[in-house]
């Protein structure tokens, strides 16, 4: 079992219970499942970049990448209906919880000039997504074979009914927010 579940099971949940005073067991709020993206605007022009990036992301996540297309085209972009332009993982279970106890307690401290993530990136309804420059902060992955930096956002989607009951079940599996 992964670390941050055994600790979730264990702990988290019965605090989590006490501080939003809720009734039930089942009203606790939890992560469902981690999407991390990766938009490759140049596999327009240049096809092998998506290779480059997808095994990137199946280093980072430890799961093949979905391919994402294009919905429509758009001639000022010189992209057309459905061309490769993006990667898509779902993670969810023990490779989800693993992925999320290696971004915080790993790759947040290798960020430069990392003060904390901003507690207001959620969507109102619990979701928090972040957004990382370079996947060079991924230890996995070999600063040598790296032909570009790219950028990914990453959406952890949680069952809680609002901001605040997401902020405190990160704040408490140890998400570094600024300012709190």
């Amino acid at each position: 079992m992964a670390r941050l579940k055994e600790k979730y099971e264990n702990s988290l949940k019965n605090e989590l219970m006490k501080k939003l005073k809720l009734k039930n067991i089942m009203q606790v709020p939890k992560v469902e499942k981690i999407v991390v993206n990766m938009g490759i605007g140049e596999a327009t022009q240049n096809i092998k970049a998506l290779d480059a990036a997808e095994a990137d992301l199946r280093i980072i996540t430890g799961q093949k990448p979905v391919v994402r297309k294009a919905k429509k085209s758009i001639s000022s972009f010189r992209l057309r209906e459905g061309m490769p332009i993006g990667l898509s993982v779902t993670l969810r279970s023990d490779r989800m919880y693993e992925f999320l106890d290696r971004l915080i307690s790993v790759v947040f401290p290798r960020i430069r000039d990392f003060r904390g993530i901003s507690a207001k990136s959620f969507d109102g309804r619990g979701n928090y997504t972040i957004g990382l420059k370079d996947q060079l902060v991924f230890p996995e992955i070999d600063y040598n074979k790296v032909d570009k930096n790219r950028g990914m956002n990453i959406t952890i989607v949680t069952t809680a009914k609002t901001d605040d009951e997401a902020r405190e079940l990160l704040k408490m599996f140890g998400m570094p927010f600024r300012g709190i």
